[in-house]
């Protein structure tokens, strides 16, 4: 039996004008995780991150110099679907930009969206899990994985391995921490969700 880790990145610069880049908060975060895996004695056998700064910013500072970077395990265009609204203006703070996600996210899954130029939700998520098909095909037995990715990649892969309906990924989505361990296992051809969104090495969280 085989494990898999998917981190959601540590707390990015969400309000700035650059959003792919962690915050001082999120660089203690992701020193934390290290630490704490350090302090447990637990190894990965392979590492990947998504190709966003986040994402590699948030591995390098767990401690990994070493690690491959795959686009499957990037987020979805948030920008470019909330900017589909035609009333869409920047959010100010956490709870505006929540409500414009719970308005424009369902057309998205939905296909209704209007926004040339922007990954659909089929394609999104068809992505997603080509990235976790490959890992858990990979030969070796006993593997412990990690990938340090985006709310919306674990969003789906909670979704597909619980066989959940799409909407479902996205509400996961709304709920995953920042530098949260989402733990599966796995042999080849099959996989189970073992934890979901812990924290044991932050005292507190956030969640943007």
């Amino acid at each position: 039996m085989s494990t898999l880790v998917l981190v959601r990145h540590a707390q990015s610069t969400t309000f700035e004008s650059n959003s792919d880049r962690l915050s001082a908060a999120g660089e203690q975060q992701a020193i934390c995780l290290g630490q704490y895996w350090q302090a447990q004695g637990i190894q990965f056998d392979d590492v990947y991150t998504g190709t966003m700064q986040r994402h590699i910013r948030t591995a390098e500072l767990a401690g990994f110099s070493s690690f491959t970077a795959k686009p499957e395990f990037n987020e979805y265009d948030a920008r470019g679907i909330l900017r589909a609204d035609p009333q869409y203006a920047p959010a100010a703070d956490n709870r505006q930009l929540q409500k414009q996600f719970e308005t424009m996210m369902p057309l998205w899954i939905a296909g209704k969206l209007e926004s040339p130029g922007v990954e659909s939700w089929p394609a999104f998520r068809g992505r997603v899990r080509s990235g976790l098909h490959t890992i858990i095909q990979s030969e070796g037995p006993s593997r412990r994985v990690v990938v340090f990715t985006s709310g919306g990649p674990i969003g789906v892969a909670v979704q597909t391995v619980l066989q959940a309906p799409d909407h479902i990924a996205i509400e996961v989505n709304w709920r995953i921490k920042n530098c949260s361990l989402t733990e599966f296992v796995f042999t080849r051809g099959r996989i189970s969700l073992d934890t979901f969104n812990a924290t044991p090495h932050l005292r507190e969280v956030t969640f943007r």
